[in-house]
Parts: C-alpha cells; structure tokens; sequence
C-alpha cells in the first residue's frame, strides 16, 4: 500500500469530495460559456439554466457535496430567466423597459474571470522566480493550492470526460456484479499503482470500459481525493489534448486530512 495512504479507518458515511475545494458556481458558468461558444454579453439563460441544473444533478449523482453557493446560482438562474419570459410592455418606450435582467450576472462574471486570470498571471510569477533565485536542494516542498494541481482542466472538464464514458458504455453497468467493499481507499491505491513509474497516464485510461458504474463513480472520487491530497494531478499537454493524470512530488499529508478519506461506497 502507498505510504501516502496508510491508516484510513472503515466508516459507515458515504464518501463526499467538498466541491468548494476545486470549483465554484461562476467557474462553472464560465465552463458552460466557453463550452458553447456563447458572447459573454448575449448569454442565453434559458439553455444555460438548463445545462447548469444538469451538471448539478450529475455531480449529485457522483455525490459532489454541492455547496449552498452552488444552489443560489441556480435560484439566480431561474429568476433571470423568469424576468425574461415576462411579456414586454408594448406601451412602454423601449429606454423605459429598465436594465437587462442578465446585466449583474455578466458583471460578476467579467469581474470574477479579470481577479482570476491575474491570479493566475501572479502563480506564473511566483513560479518564474522561484526558478531564477532557487534555494538550496531539499526535500520537495509541498503544493500550496489545489488550482496548480489542475492545469488547464476544470473539475468541470472532468466531469464532461466522465459523463462521456458513461454515455459510451450505457448498457453495460445494469448488468454487470457490483464488488464487494468497494472503497475509495482501494480505488486510490488503484491509480497510484497504475501511475507508478509513468510520467503520466490518460484519464480515460483510469476507467475500463467493462467497470460497472459505481466502479466507475468510485473511481472518479478516488481520482479527486489524491488531488485534494496533492499526491496527483491533471493537466492537458496541449490545448483541447487529451487529459493526463500524473503523480506530484509532495510531502505526506496531516492525518487530520484523512479522516473519511476510506469511507466505503454505498450507492443511493
């Protein structure tokens, strides 16, 4: 067994990876809009309500803890999208139809993706001089954030690869046996063995195509945990390439960390 994962205690909980640790609700708006090509300033709310509410059911379904945020968008969403169903005024002259129901929305999100992108331009920085004024050799120093664990790929990214394998492999997962004890540890220990002594691996290539579903979700989570425990992560060699696991080179982690990292899988 990897020593990055020794000690996890059987629990009766169903595992859950925080999504608040990876993706917000506007990272996800984002997702959808540069997914479908959409003018930031003519967003169609309609069809991106729709595609919102569908990827919070499939994170339910892959039992994401969707934060409250999460669930405030989507009211938001469904507002916005009400307002613009109301018939128009036809009496009203049209500088009296009052702001775009979208307008605030677009606002935060051209506000949200400028402090990320800087953000992003500052790690680039930091990771720029640290290269020019490097210290001394030592052991290697953990990874500070979870964003640097997913280069270029979204959770939401994923998630879309995910969905892709189901939608490839639909009839296979009804009748096939489910494992007994299945467990996100087993799982983890899974990757990292396939992951030993590779570069990197592809993502697809974590999932057989004959695994029955739950193997599948369980194996997706196991996939989470190692990045939220910085031991793996996912990144794309080239834009729109294909997305590629690989392990990092970090300390152990707190045990507090662990705590229901081993919980096994019960499906609901």
């Amino acid at each position: 067994m990897d020593p990055q994962i020794e000690g996890f205690e059987q629990t009766e909980l169903p595992y859950q990876v925080r999504i608040e640790n990876f993706e917000g609700p506007l990272d996800l708006l984002l997702h959808l809009i540069k997914k479908n090509e959409i003018n930031i300033y003519d967003i169609p709310i309609a069809m991106i309500a729709q595609q919102y509410l569908g990827y919070l059911e499939a994170m339910k379904d892959l039992n994401l803890n969707v934060a409250g945020e999460f669930l405030v968008m989507a009211a938001t969403l469904l507002q916005i999208k009400s307002k613009l169903l109301l018939p128009a005024d036809e009496t009203a002259d049209d500088e009296e139809d009052g702001p775009d129901p979208r307008e605030e929305l677009v606002r935060r999100l051209l506000e949200y993706k400028t402090y990320k992108e800087a953000a992003r331009q500052l790690d680039g920085q930091e990771k720029m001089w640290r290269e020019i004024f490097s210290r001394e050799q030592g052991p290697p120093e953990p990874i500070e954030t979870d964003e640097t664990l997913l280069e270029n790929v979204s959770l939401f990214d994923l998630v879309d690869a995910l969905k892709g394998i189901f939608d490839r492999n639909p009839g296979k997962q009804l009748i096939e046996i489910m494992p007994d004890n299945l467990t996100v540890r087993e799982r983890m220990n899974a990757i990292l063995e396939m992951l030993e002594g590779k570069d990197s691996v592809s993502f697809m290539d974590l999932f057989e195509t004959s695994c029955h579903r739950l193997v599948v979700i369980v194996t997706f989570l196991a996939m989470l945990e190692l990045i939220r425990l910085r031991v793996a992560q996912v990144f794309q060699a080239e834009s729109f390439g294909p997305i590629l696991v690989s392990r990092t080179f970090s300390l152990v982690p707190d045990p507090a960390e662990l705590d229901d990292s081993d919980s096994e899988w019960r499906g609901t």
